[in-house]
């Protein structure tokens, strides 16, 4: 695993309160870079593999809508769990982070995950 990537990974696990799992992602090939959970029957690469399929679909209607749009990220709350997939600006990989909803706050996760995105995607790049 790359240094940033591993530094990536360590960063979220330790800043952003009710951590459970996070990926990033390549929307065209579906290949993981990292994974990480704190949680041993949570695979975050298999909930990542859904996932991308759920930017595909998403990707598919804002064609089918004509829309001149691109996905910032998208938001799945669970009765315990929030789930954020946050695309790249130019769409080609994703980031996907599983916190446990009563210990994080959905505004400070989403500004954390946001800094720390500019700076994998700069080094995936």
């Amino acid at each position: 695993m790359s240094n940033f990537l591993t530094q990536f990974t360590e960063d979220i696990k330790n800043n952003l309160p009710g951590y459970i799992a996070v990926t990033v992602t390549e929307v065209s090939s579906g290949v993981c870079y990292v994974s990480n959970s704190v949680k041993q029957d949570f695979d975050p690469e298999i909930a990542s593999a859904f996932n991308l399929e759920v930017v595909k679909a998403k990707y598919s209607a804002i064609k089918a809508l004509g829309l001149e749009a691109t996905i910032q990220d998208i938001i799945i709350t669970l009765d315990s769990q929030i789930h954020i997939i946050d695309v790249s600006e130019n769409a080609e990989y994703f980031i996907y982070l599983a916190v446990d909803s009563a210990k994080a706050n959905l505004g400070m996760t989403r500004a954390l995950l946001k800094k720390y995105k500019k700076d994998i995607i700069k080094d995936l790049a």
